[in-house]
């Protein structure tokens, strides 16, 4: 097996991928550190135009230095790639805790917002605003704590520059001042966000949440939600004093940091040592050609699953769960296999969910199903994630996020229905079908 490496690093498998990014496992080799390898194509961002975005998103991440924000340790380059050096972060996406144990509890829910809020306003200590918060950029370390990262969208406002412009982020996430294209204060626009972040926890789901944009938008310019009756009276008072829609009267950090509901229990987090922060080697990293690089080109793919995987999936040793259908074996997880490419399951379920009436959407090869349930009274979820299981196999897991047992048996029948070319059946199972088809047909 031929070994890549990138300068003192040793590179593993993909374990996130954007728009312009890889992201791989890594190890220092000098010492056994693991790391995250942000890896950017430099024909790419020359092409799109993206230098500065970049510089920018670097010397961001150089100077904000906290025990809640995601921590870069430095910068390689090559002829053809930029490599960014991340802190690992083990516990996995804020979002993935969500959509696998639903709400949090009330204490839990406050111990994130609070590690969110020191690390927020740390960052806005160094005029910095993310501008994209959400539980997708929210990380967990091993030890439960958050990691605000992925700083893409972040802004430093130039000297002088009091408002900022462009209107970016994750729509049910974003301000309504962001929305309005007038200008607005990067700070009070991150409160917000952490507001809706806070209701996810504590609910489950979003408190503005429509298929139709123009209906999501107006709900957010009103700020039209209502807080389920199970949030205890301190969080639900804090959590309208932050989504209020007017900027001038939105409350602040240190009015947050005051609150009662938010105080209890907290403990404020000690700083790392003041370190000198040099931005030159920046500019450095993007001409800098000359860089060692030992490093292939890997197309973006699946996750794959191999005979150890199979086995904790399956529960145990049985590995007919994997392909048995029947409604016994369908309560909150299910799953299908396919011969066709991953990317054309991915699509085929893209499409059968939307045409379904769902919105849908894809990170990778998860793909999140949410909408109305088939009675328009209660929300419902699934998520689905595409494994490969072998050349010509690939596995698609589906589990239920929200609404309840029956309507996801109605949602699972209906969408493997309409699936019906793309799923695999065992040859037993084809016989069967081609056996009720002919006795159809006779009579």
């Amino acid at each position: 097996m031929v070994v890549r490496k990138v300068g003192k690093y040793e590179v593993g498998r993909t374990i996130g991928e954007g728009n312009f990014a890889k992201v791989k496992f890594a190890q220092n080799t000098e010492s056994g550190e693991s790391v995250a390898m942000k890896v950017l194509d430099r024909s790419t961002i020359l092409k799109h135009k993206m230098v500065d975005q970049i510089k920018r998103e670097i010397s961001i991440m150089k100077l904000v230095r906290h025990p809640n924000v995601v921590r870069l340790y430095e910068v390689l380059a090559s002829r053809t790639k930029i490599y960014i050096i991340l802190e690992f972060i083990t516990g996995g996406e804020l979002f993935d805790k969500i959509v696998h144990h639903g709400r949090l509890s009330e204490n839990e829910s406050r111990r994130y917002f609070q590690q969110l809020i020191d690390g927020v306003d740390y960052c806005h200590s160094k005029g910095v605003y993310h501008r994209d918060l959400k539980p997708e950029n929210l990380l967990l370390d091993s030890e439960g704590n958050l990691k605000i990262s992925d700083f893409g969208l972040s802004a430093l406002p130039g000297e002088g520059v009091s408002l900022l412009r462009t209107t970016c982020g994750t729509p049910n996430y974003v301000a309504p001042e962001v929305l309005s294209h007038k200008g607005y204060d990067g700070a009070v626009a991150d409160v917000w966000s952490c507001g809706v972040i806070l209701y996810v926890l504590m609910a489950g789901y979003l408190p503005f949440d429509e298929i139709d944009l123009t209906t999501l938008y107006s709900k957010i310019d009103k700020a039209e939600f209502s807080c389920p009756s199970f949030f205890p009276v301190g969080a639900k008072s804090l959590i309208h004093r932050i989504l209020d829609p007017n900027p001038e009267t939105r409350i602040r950090i240190e009015e947050i940091r005051n609150d009662e509901w938010f105080n209890r229990d907290y403990v404020p987090v000690k700083l790392i040592e003041y370190e000198d922060v040099n931005l030159d080697d920046v500019n450095a990293v993007f001409d800098d050609t000359e860089a060692d690089e030992q490093y292939g080109t890997e197309h973006a793919g699946p996750l794959t699953l191999n005979a150890f995987d199979l086995i904790i999936l399956s529960q145990g040793l049985n590995l007919s769960a994997l392909f048995d259908r029947r409604k016994d074996s369908m309560n909150h997880q299910t799953r299908f296999v396919s011969h066709k490419p991953a990317k054309v399951v991915l699509s085929s379920m893209e499409v059968v969910a939307q045409s379904m009436g769902f919105k849908t959407h894809i990170r990778n090869y998860k793909m999140r199903v949410e909408g109305l349930s088939a009675n328009k009274m209660s929300h419902f979820s699934v998520i689905l994630e595409v494994f490969q299981v072998a050349p010509t196999f690939v596995m698609v897991d589906i589990q239920k996020v929200a609404g309840d047992a029956s309507e996801y048996l109605k949602f699972y029948k209906n969408f493997c229905d309409n699936l019906e070319d793309i799923i695999w059946k065992p040859p037993n199972e084809m016989c069967k079908s081609r056996i009720t088809k002919n006795k159809n047909k006779k009579h």
